[in-house]
């Protein structure tokens, strides 16, 4: 799915970039999380903000396609097949940061997504470019994002619309937006998938492509 930027308005408020972001690497192969006890969210908080303070960034991104190590601190993930392969990008930042729609929307749905390690409050906002529908989630919320939503409702291009949750309301994660691109939401309501298995990776990388554009400040 090939989008402009200079179309979108920054879900963050402002571009992400050298100047105030930073890559946050939350793979297997970061042998930090050896010895980080992921399952006390308060640590990892700690880790996470520590991390941006010492490298003097606002921001901390990444994670698209990112085999990660992080999801074992939550049995919502180990089902079955262990879903490890992250189909969004993550943005940390202090709670209550507030989000800007990127382009005219309507919101699809939303939900409470509140087992420990799920998304949290959830918003998903669908948007029409050239007669084609997709979608965008924001996982992670604050409760107050929430209140007196209704499916249908219009939201406007930069229109601030919801603000990072704190933990543990966000589904007890350090603060930070899981923001993904969905083209289609196979009659799912409030919620889609983040995560998956490697045996379902090819699948999902049609339905959820590369979101870093409504993100990243690209060169051009």
């Amino acid at each position: 799915m090939q989008i402009d930027q200079n179309i979108l308005f920054p879900v963050m408020g402002e571009w992400l970039k050298s100047s105030n972001s930073t890559l946050l690497d939350f793979s297997n192969q970061n042998t930090d999380l050896l010895e980080l006890d992921l399952q006390s969210t308060p640590a990892f908080n700690k880790y996470v903000f520590g991390f941006l303070e010492k490298k003097e960034k606002r921001y901390g991104y990444g994670g698209y396609l990112e085999n990660r190590m992080i999801y074992q601190r939550s049995t919502h993930f180990q089902q079955g097949e262990s879903r490890c392969m992250h189909l969004g990008i993550d943005v940390w930042a202090e709670a209550f940061h507030h989000l800007y729609a990127p382009l005219d929307s309507i919101i699809h749905s939303f939900a409470d997504n509140n087992n420990f390690g799920d998304y949290g409050p959830t918003i998903i906002l669908q948007h029409e470019l050239n007669g084609k529908h997709f979608y965008t989630l924001y996982g992670h919320l604050s409760m107050k994002s929430l209140k007196n939503l209704k499916k249908g409702d219009e939201i406007k291009k930069g229109q601030k619309f919801s603000e990072l949750g704190p933990y543990p309301e966000n589904g007890d994660w350090p603060p930070h937006l899981h923001f993904q691109l969905i083209r289609d939401m196979a009659d799912k309501s409030g919620d889609f998938p983040g995560v998956c298995a490697p045996s379902e990776l090819e699948e999902f990388k049609k339905v959820c492509p590369d979101p870093n554009v409504f993100i990243l400040k690209t060169s051009s």
